[in-house]
């Protein structure tokens, strides 16, 4: 990719062997025949490098240095000047210019300068985007798995974060709806304000308009005192709505003014409040069919529903549950100093192959129920609740509607395999496949 340079000065043959010598060497050139020009020219982007004369009639080189390094400081600056201006020229390189040179140029030396303000922005930007990718990751390290689904969901994270758009979150009972959450605010320019978290399907209607909103002193029996609500204790930072389905119709009023105009009074209060928050709602419920059938307010909806991001039952997503079993077997194991090293292949075919109507939730209590009842480091079949150990019965192999090729290759193989005892010999001469391809396929070393 070649690099554009623009060359800013108000002295055109210096402008012309400028842009000549830049081109012999490879670069895109733009020029500016003032600092006003020049200024135009880098607010519309797609410049690496600015070269710009100090001494220039109107605006001059250091209000061009001044601005650059203040809107944008990724650029590297070259400041150009006479003999007499050395103490100006200092004053740029103070303010942030990357170096000075004085006229008449030496273009050997003014190359190598650009070659090596060129080189130290292309480091800066590669450690930049190396930060952004690891905040990336560091945000949704509690997201386990590396499904198709799964990482759909992540992507949507990643793309909305950033944003101030109100988020949806959707999915059954236990997939995991507070921990995207949770990554959506650790990945936006709110990280460092409050993540105030409301419950709404725990609360009364009256309970939960003071929790929200707040209460002043005296407004109703038992207000002994001023309270804030999540509202005002979010301000600045994000504020999630959990089972936003359940409100009542005269929460969702009020809600949706909230949301509108970020205002709104305490309960018993005149005073208008002003909040900036960003919120972040999730529902277990289909709120397309709650708005047809009349109990959940169409204008709140597409408020709420401004982006959506799904997240999906872990039955649409198998394989992530090794990669789930170990990490709340590591978990578990350090909370009730126990050494688990896993379960037995019946154990493992079993996990794998049931449907999680609990999801996520239902699982991790699984796991850490036979951690804390575990008697040996090998987790069996027999260790599991009775329905699990129910439904690994049989010969069968029930594979669900909508089961990736993938995964649907994993409950195959982990099926026949404590069918056959756990012996991989004997699993793979089933399957008539060789077994290092059995092994390669479990992840594991012949």
């Amino acid at each position: 990719m070649k690099h554009t340079i623009l060359t800013i000065d108000d002295e055109e043959n210096i402008r012309s062997g400028l842009c000549d010598n830049f081109e012999l060497e490879g670069y895109e050139v733009k020029q500016a025949a003032n600092g006003k020009e020049g200024i135009s020219l880098v607010k519309k982007g797609g410049i690496d490098l600015v070269i710009t004369d100090l001494r220039m009639d109107g605006m001059s080189g250091e209000e061009v240095v001044r601005y650059i390094t203040t809107e944008n400081p990724g650029i590297p600056v070259i400041v150009l000047t006479g003999h007499g201006s050395i103490d100006d020229a200092t004053k740029a390189i103070k303010m942030g210019a990357y170096d000075f040179l004085t006229k008449p140029l030496d273009l050997d030396h003014l190359n190598k300068i650009v070659k090596n303000a060129l080189e130290g922005r292309e480091l800066k930007l590669q450690k930049t985007e190396l930060q952004n990718t690891l905040e990336r990751v560091r945000g949704t390290s509690e997201i386990i798995g590396k499904s198709p689904a799964l990482k759909n969901v992540l992507e949507k994270i990643n793309r909305v974060a950033g944003s101030k758009a109100t988020v949806l979150i959707t999915g059954e009972s236990g997939v995991g709806k507070e921990g995207v959450a949770e990554a959506i605010h650790r990945l936006s320019p709110r990280k460092d304000k409050p993540l105030v978290k409301v419950h709404c399907a725990a609360l009364s209607e009256s309970l939960l308009e003071s929790e929200l909103f707040g209460h002043e002193e005296g407004a109703f029996t038992g207000a002994d005192r001023l309270q804030k609500g999540r509202f005002e204790l979010a301000h600045g930072g994000t504020i999630f709505l959990d089972e936003i389905g359940e409100i009542s119709q005269s929460v969702q009023v009020k809600l949706l003014r909230v949301i509108q105009n970020r205002q709104f009074e305490r309960v018993g209060g005149e005073k208008t409040i002003d909040v900036d928050v960003r919120i972040i709602a999730a529902t277990n419920k289909n709120l397309e069919e709650e708005v047809k059938e009349g109990r959940f307010r169409e204008d709140l909806y597409y408020r709420l529903n401004v982006v959506s991001v799904e997240v999906p039952p872990l039955r649409e997503r198998k394989e992530d549950i090794p990669l789930l079993i170990s990490a709340f077997l590591g978990r578990f194991n350090e909370e009730n100093g126990k050494t688990v090293k896993g379960f037995d292949a019946k154990a493992k075919s079993a996990l794998t192959g049931y449907s999680w109507p609990g999801n996520i939730r239902q699982l991790q209590n699984v796991v850490e129920g036979c951690v804390a009842m575990s008697l040996s480091d090998t987790i069996k079949l027999a260790d599991l609740p009775d329905y699990l150990q129910k439904s690994s019965g049989g010969q069968n192999i029930c594979i669900p509607v909508g089961t990736s090729m993938d995964e649907a290759e994993m409950i195959i193989i982990n099926e026949t395999l404590a069918a056959c005892g756990g012996n991989r010999t004997k699993c793979a001469e089933v399957l008539k496949i060789g077994r290092k391809t059995l092994y390669r396929k479990l992840g594991e070393e012949e």
